[in-house]
């Protein structure tokens, strides 16, 4: 009888829990033959689920979050002199300087930035991040647990916290293989490689090159396309509801067609409500016509202002909230978690939605799956929240330079442009949505409902490789 593998899904934050507890991953790799726990660092309860999981409770060392925010600057620094190209700086978010204590971290990580440049400065950051976590009481937790529960593969669902380093290093440091996923698409430009592993998950092709580019150290075998599993619940027609069902559930009116708004952070987009305000007051101009219509506005999940509430309250007649049902474990923005259930609404709301509006979103992958199309807000308001702050600074931001075309979306590019093209939208919706469908695909690895079974059969192969070595 072949053994059981074990393998540790590693939840350094809560943005891997949509991926890897509310899919199918688990269900798939248990009929696989591997025994999997999750090592949680959340304070989402896995075990209420069902799930099999171990709490990692410690804390990463101050000294080693220090060593990450130099090792951000100077990678930025680098891609910047590398590529010859300024946008990486617009990548940098400013350090606040009060307090006492800030200002004293602030001169450390500027002197780690001066004295470690380049290449090898960043290898010597790489090591040091890992020395000194060594260092630490959560080493030394992971080093314990790993020793006691002997796990064949460490799994972490997210490159970018801190806190992954000591369960990695650990594991490394005995011996056990360990991969990291790559989460999102805008990622890699940023310099949120943070965690180190054996192996990196990625999602197409196009995002393997991505990550060879910027981190040449790294081998092309250590590179695993497999896509991401969180398009996988699109896939899920258990999860869909019947649009009568979904509509008297959330108090929406049957003669109407809904446009869904996406609301982004507040960093993304300051002046979102005055973008929400334009849709709406279109909206209000096109059902004085032959038009049925209404929006969805559906906030982002970490944004818990109350910023929309005045252009909410004006138009309640055409605006219906739809809050994301992410759960507040905690006061920062990384411990507002998802649910399953919000799955469901999100997933019924495209479905039941004829396009989204946004700024910049990646919901428009969400709505391509959909075969539903995707308009980007992309002009400044009247009344600006933030005098320096511009749409432009984020369409220049590197990942959207892997669209292909330009046209797989609709640009509104002044107020005045909304009314055409949503017309354009409501007649003839397929054209834009099969073109961004068409760049979805080349950022992530087709069939999208696949991506768990990819993971699994290349977690299979490494583990024979390592048998046979």
């Amino acid at each position: 009888m072949i053994p059981q593998k074990k393998i540790f899904i590693l939840l350094p934050d809560g943005v891997g829990l949509r991926n890897f507890a509310f899919t199918s991953f688990v269900e798939i790799g248990e009929q696989m033959g591997w025994e999997v726990v999750f090592w949680n660092h959340t304070p989402f309860d896995l075990a209420g689920m069902g799930f099999k999981e171990l709490k990692l409770t410690g804390k990463p060392r101050p000294q080693t979050d220090l060593l990450k925010r130099a090792k951000i600057e100077v990678e930025l620094n680098h891609f910047t002199q590398k590529f010859n190209d300024p946008v990486y700086q617009t990548y940098k978010f400013p350090a606040t300087n009060k307090g006492f204590k800030a200002r004293i971290k602030n001169t450390i990580v500027r002197f780690l930035t001066k004295t470690h440049k380049g290449p090898i400065g960043l290898q010597k950051l790489r090591n040091k991040l890992k020395v000194s976590e060594r260092k630490g009481e959560l080493y030394k937790e992971c080093v314990e647990v790993l020793k006691n529960k002997k796990p064949d593969f460490i799994f972490c669902t997210n490159q970018r916290p801190v806190n992954a380093i000591s369960p990695l290093t650990a594991a490394q440091d005995l011996g056990i293989p360990t991969a990291s996923f790559i989460f999102s698409w805008d990622n890699l430009p940023k310099a949120t490689m943070v965690a180190e592993a054996d192996h990196y998950f990625v999602w197409s092709e196009f995002m393997k090159q991505e990550l060879l580019n910027y981190y040449p150290h790294i081998k092309p075998g250590q590179v695993l396309i497999t896509g991401s599993p969180q398009f996988e619940p699109h896939f899920d027609l258990s999860l869909r509801k019947s649009r009568e069902e979904f509509f008297k559930e959330h108090g929406l009116k049957l003669s109407k067609k809904y446009i869904c708004f996406s609301g982004d952070d507040i960093t993304t987009s300051p002046d979102d409500p005055q973008y929400l305000e334009d849709v709406a007051e279109t909206i209000t101009q096109l059902n004085s016509g032959e038009h049925k219509l209404g929006i969805i506005f559906r906030r982002c999940p970490v944004d818990l202002s109350n910023r929309y509430d005045k252009v909410l309250e004006k138009h309640k007649d055409i605006i219906v909230p739809l809050a994301p049902l992410w759960e507040k474990a905690g006061e920062t923005w990384n411990t507002i978690l998802p649910t399953k259930e919000d799955l469901k609404l999100q997933i019924n709301t495209i479905l039941h939605c004829e396009a989204v509006v946004n700024l910049a979103s990646s919901m428009v992958f969400d709505f391509a799956v959909l075969g539903k199309p995707c308009l980007y807000s992309n002009y400044e308001v009247t009344d600006k929240t933030q005098a320096d702050w511009s749409p432009q600074k984020v369409y220049n931001f590197v990942h959207f330079r892997s669209m292909p075309t330009g046209e797989e979306i609709y640009w509104l590019n002044s107020k005045d442009e909304i009314q055409p093209k949503l017309e354009k939208t409501l007649k003839n919706p397929n054209d834009k949505a099969q073109k961004a469908l068409e760049w979805f695909e080349k950022i992530n690895q087709t069939p999208a409902e696949k991506a768990s079974e990819r993971i699994w059969v290349q977690l299979e192969q490494i583990m024979e490789l390592k048998t046979d070595n």
